[in-house]
């Protein structure tokens, strides 16, 4: 039975890896550093997780409910006759990440390493696919209050062309993936 200073230890390691997570990536998510931006002990690290592999799973996850807890508050905060153009930057925080506006390139580098990472580590595959029902549903949310209706299967291509479009923005000599989105999602959306 976890006592309550357990508890508060387990959340700062979290919070302090998923900071990591969402500012560093994969790499940066590491025993030493998450003890040390958590202000504990190392042995802190092994004794509340069992493996590195858990610690970043509990970093991942958290991190995926931030970004939706971010997005869903940013469309409750928004006026219910918001312009097309804000419901359309909401889809993009919820493509691209809610840090792709202020840290650019490096966000979207990062919250796509996170996407790429369940193939790469399968342990993060069920936590990838329990939390894209929500992501899908907040999607979904966002742009019907524009207006648009959306099946899975049509959600699903749409998320597809603007993956794929941040992907190929990727080459460019000065890339803005955010803006090379936008320009595939209003594509789409008006096709």
């Amino acid at each position: 039975m976890a006592t309550e200073k357990g508890e508060r230890r387990r959340a700062l390691l979290v919070g302090a890896a998923a900071d990591l997570l969402r500012t560093g990536g994969f790499e940066a998510v590491r025993h030493r550093a998450v003890a040390e931006k958590a202000g504990l002990p190392l042995a802190s690290t092994t004794y509340y997780f069992a493996s590195l592999d858990d610690l970043v799973t509990a970093a991942a996850e958290r991190t995926c409910r931030d970004e939706l807890d971010e997005v869903r508050a940013d469309l409750e905060a928004l006026p219910r006759d918001a312009p097309p153009s804000a419901l359309v930057e909401l889809v993009l925080d919820q493509l691209l990440g809610p840090d792709s506006r202020s840290a650019g390139l490096a966000a979207v580098l990062l919250r796509y390493e996170r996407l790429v990472a369940s193939g790469r580590r399968p342990y993060l595959a069920p936590l990838m696919r329990a939390t894209r029902t929500e992501f899908d549903a907040l999607l979904l949310a966002i742009l019907g209050r524009a207006g648009h209706r959306f099946g899975a299967e049509a959600l699903h291509r749409l998320v597809a062309v603007v993956d794929g479009t941040v992907v190929n923005s990727l080459v460019e000599a000065d890339p803005d993936p955010r803006a090379a989105a936008r320009a595939a999602l209003l594509a789409e959306l008006d096709a």
